[in-house]
């Protein structure tokens, strides 16, 4: 597992690093890792910070075992942005299995995660996972491409911009289909529930 001593490292000098690590280079892995594995923290605390209490799901679980996810890929890693959507359907999936598990063990024990912090509060506070999960498929089943930019965004903590490069489309097509998903997703969520706000 990486150290927690970290430093900041350029989005480009990332790329560089990971494109090195394709080629076999151990130490532009080690370089790497202890970046990567902070940022994936990160992300995986913001996912995770209006979880409800008695979840036995915490970020430090989540980042560990997308980190040991992304390690076991066998990608040609080409740049920063596309390392993180791998990441961030990654993570979809470990919180998805997560919240199917709880729900199985207890009734109501379904996880809930935010979306607050990208402009999320047109969609819902606190979804829960698995509602979000499955009006997610409903909308890869409308438009794959709003769907898409939905997880990067949300699951891999991505830019509009991040997300619009890796996508192949411009900032303008990314921003309209961001909006159009958000309100789509607002609309599903109301009617299963999944958009109650937390109280306290």
């Amino acid at each position: 597992m990486p150290t927690t001593r970290t430093r900041s490292i350029p989005a480009g000098q990332v790329t560089r690093l990971l494109q090195a690590w394709n080629k076999g280079d151990a130490t532009a892995r080690d370089e790497l890792m202890p970046v990567i594995y902070a940022e994936l923290r990160r992300r995986a605390a913001a996912r995770l910070r209006h979880e409800r209490a008695g979840h036995s799901l915490h970020p430090t679980d989540l980042v560990h075992e997308t980190y040991l996810r992304l390690c076991a890929q066998n990608i040609a890693w080409q740049n920063r942005e596309q390392f993180f959507a791998v990441a961030s359907h990654l993570m979809r999936r470990i919180l998805v299995d997560h919240a199917r598990a709880r729900a199985a063990a207890k009734r109501g024990g379904g996880l809930r995660v935010t979306m607050a912090e990208i402009g999320g509060d047109s969609i819902a506070a606190d979804p829960e996972m698995l509602d979000l999960d499955r009006a997610l498929g409903e909308l890869t089943a409308l438009d794959e491409a709003q769907a898409r930019l939905v997880e990067l965004r949300f699951f891999g903590g991505l830019s509009v911009e991040e997300a619009a490069r890796i996508m192949g489309v411009s900032r303008t097509t990314a921003n309209r289909d961001w909006q159009m998903a958000k309100s789509w997703l607002y609309r599903r969520l109301k009617q299963t529930g999944g958009g109650r706000r937390s109280e306290g």
